[in-house]
């Protein structure tokens, strides 16, 4: 089992090569971000599946409420999610190829499956995630940030950067896009939030972000970076996110093939 209590051996890993390299038809586990609905993730799903060369069935997302999403300021909430990707691993990793997952986190689904990787006490569980999963894929997420949540702030300061790697592969994208009207990029939701969203994260409410998360922040230190260029940090954000089809394919092909160029922010 991937969860097991707090003082109970932990899952053993299995041989892992030196560097990890996601298989392409290796499944691919999602968990999505704060109070965004399973319908939006779907097109992400069937993309993933197709350029993966699998299933559907070997895409699974995550399932999380709205409710369960309210109460993710307890760490209590944080664990029964973080229970239900272990499943999902789980379920996963005995009908891949390869033994392993790919994970893919949303906003603040990739913050949480960075302490699911971990296998130290959180809540009475242990998580071990790491002997399952081999790349760990974040879109958007928030790492650093002046004003974080204290849980945020507790990943941040125990499992700082990638401490998994080389075993396990660390890929961050972010979004950038020009709050400007005549840019099209932005909502108005995304130009009414991003000055107080920016200023908390960074310091900086004119700083550089999808909208909601700066790119200096999306970035995890120590990880493969990924900047992409017109793209929202969700569909209330702006018209192109890290869900829609072609955005899915532009991060994916950088997953898939780690010589891929990436952008680097300015």
């Amino acid at each position: 089992m991937v969860v097991v209590a707090a003082g109970a051996s932990v899952l053993s890993c299995p041989p892992i090569p030196v560097l990890a390299m996601p298989a392409p038809h290796q499944p691919i586990v999602i968990l999505g971000g704060f109070l965004i609905t399973a319908e939006a993730y779907q097109p992400m799903r069937h993309t993933l599946a197709e350029r993966s060369g699998q299933p559907l069935e070997r895409v699974e997302l995550v399932p999380v409420g709205r409710l369960e999403w309210l109460l993710t300021v307890l760490p209590s909430a944080w664990a029964r999610i973080l229970d239900r990707v272990a499943l999902a691993v789980e379920r996963q990793a005995l009908l891949s190829p390869t033994g392993r997952v790919t994970l893919v986190g949303h906003s603040s689904g990739g913050i949480m499956l960075r302490l699911f990787l971990d296998d130290r006490p959180f809540e009475g569980r242990r998580w071990n995630g790491r002997a399952l999963v081999d790349t760990l894929v974040m879109l958007g997420s928030p790492h650093t940030a002046l004003k974080a949540t204290p849980l945020r702030q507790r990943v941040a300061r125990e499992l700082p950067g990638c401490p998994f790697a080389p075993a396990v592969r660390y890929v961050s994208v972010a979004g950038a896009v020009a709050l400007d009207p005549a840019s099209g990029q932005a909502s108005d939701t995304a130009r009414r939030m991003a000055p107080a969203a920016y200023r908390n994260s960074s310091g900086d409410a004119h700083d550089r972000g999808d909208g909601l998360v700066p790119v200096s922040s999306a970035l995890l230190e120590g990880s493969q970076p990924l900047v992409l260029e017109g793209v929202a940090h969700g569909g209330a954000f702006g018209p192109v996110w890290f869900g829609t089809p072609e955005v899915v394919e532009r991060w994916w092909s950088a997953v898939a093939d780690p010589q891929a160029p990436c952008s680097a922010p300015t």
